[in-house]
């Protein structure tokens, strides 16, 4: 089985296993208990888990009631290291982190792969840490599930979104799209931005831009998908670096939503 081996672990997060599983751990437990909803999709940031970790465990605690229910997670993530026009897929079987391998749902990736905009490509998921971020919250919040991860690049949101309906399902799928939101502004000014951004997220705004969330393309394409239009859409935290772990001269903002 070929594997997508962890690019930034013992960087954005540890790469000792044990450590690794205290430190989720650890966010998990500490994360308010803002919402009872149980989550269809969610917005999650997708820095150093010093720095984006506590929000983005503040909307993984919710899957608790759904850790055996959930079975597939449909992974959204914008292309920091390579160019990309669309949307890629890996070639590869199963994507690892320090906690184990996580199986790929190669029946619904085989079914995207014919879609406009959906290529294969193992260049552009080798060193994406927008994705792999995710995966050890994932892995010590439900109890077994096959991952679908695409990087999208630039996208129109009418295909991300034909690829999101595509893999909507029921119960049994979460849609995660990973994104910051403001880059390097000073606090005040990252809190006024993110702010107006949070409130766009909620209306469902399609149009967000770069500056706003980096991941814009696939958060436009979650609010054009058509199964979002019955679900509302709630804030379960809103920060930045300067409220985790960095100055406030020059932060990045992250915010964690989920629609249900």
């Amino acid at each position: 089985m070929t594997s997508r081996e962890p690019a930034v672990a013992g960087s954005f997060y540890s790469s000792d296993a044990d450590r690794l599983r205290e430190d989720v751990e650890q966010l998990l437990g500490q994360a308010d208990l803002r919402s009872f909803v149980t989550p269809k999709a969610m917005i999650v940031p997708h820095a150093g888990y010093v720095y984006s970790g506590p929000v983005a465990a503040a909307a993984y605690r919710l899957l608790a009631p759904l850790r055996e229910s959930i079975r597939r997670v449909a992974l959204f993530g914008p292309a920091h290291r390579v160019y990309l026009d669309g949307m890629a897929i890996p070639a590869s079987e199963s994507f690892r982190t320090p906690l184990g391998t996580v199986p790929l749902d190669a029946t619904a990736i085989q079914q995207i792969s014919e879609l406009p905009g959906v290529c294969v490509s193992e260049l552009a998921h080798a060193q994406e840490h927008s994705l792999e971020v995710q995966l050890p919250f994932l892995q010590m919040t439900l109890e077994a599930f096959r991952l679908i991860p695409i990087v999208v690049g630039r996208c129109p949101s009418d295909q991300v979104a034909r690829v999101i309906d595509a893999l909507w399902g029921g119960p049994e799928t979460l849609i995660v799209v990973s994104s910051d939101l403001s880059h390097y502004l000073p606090y005040d000014d990252a809190r006024r931005v993110d702010q107006s951004t949070g409130k766009r997220i909620r209306d469902k705004a399609s149009t967000l831009t770069g500056e706003e969330a980096c991941g814009a393309h696939a958060v436009n394409g979650l609010m054009r998908a058509k199964h979002c239009k019955d679900l509302d859409v709630e804030t379960i935290d809103l920060r930045n670096s300067g409220d985790t772990a960095g100055d406030r001269s020059r932060v990045v903002g992250y915010g964690a939503f989920i629609l249900h």
